[in-house]
C-alpha cells in the first residue's frame, strides 16, 4: 500500500529521544519509499570514549617505536592492535561453538 501522506519528522531534544521515537515509529509514514535517496556515509566515524590506561614505560616505548616505523600515531596503532586481537578472540570463540552445532 502506497502512503502519499508523508508525515513531517519531529524535532528531537537529543539523540536518546530520537532513538526512542524511531524504535516505535513506522518509517513508511515519514519517508516516501518509492523515492529512495542516496546517502554517503563514507566519512562517518564511530563514536569513541576516552580511557586511562597505565602501561609499563618499556612497553609504551616499544609501541611508539613500532608506530614510528609504520608512520602512524601510537594511539592509532594501539587501537589497531586491540581491534585485531578482539576480532581474533571473538573468532576463536565462535569457531569453538561451531563444533557443537
Amino acid at each position: 500500500m502506497k502512503n502519499k501522506n508523508i508525515k513531517a519528522i519531529p524535532k528531537f531534544k537529543n539523540k536518546d529521544k530520537e532513538r526512542d521515537f524511531w524504535v516505535n515509529a513506522d518509517s513508511t509514514e515519514y519517508f516516501d519509499m518509492d523515492k529512495p535517496i542516496k546517502l554517503d556515509l563514507s566519512k562517518l566515524k564511530p563514536t569513541t570514549e576516552s580511557i586511562s590506561l597505565r602501561l609499563p614505560g618499556y612497553l609504551l616505548s616499544r609501541i611508539k617505536e613500532i608506530a614510528n616505523s609504520k608512520d602512524v600515531p601510537y594511539q592509532s596503532l594501539m587501537k589497531m592492535f586491540l581491534s585485531e586481537r578482539v576480532e581474533k578472540e571473538l573468532y576463536k570463540k565462535t569457531d569453538y561453538f561451531r563444533q557443537f552445532a
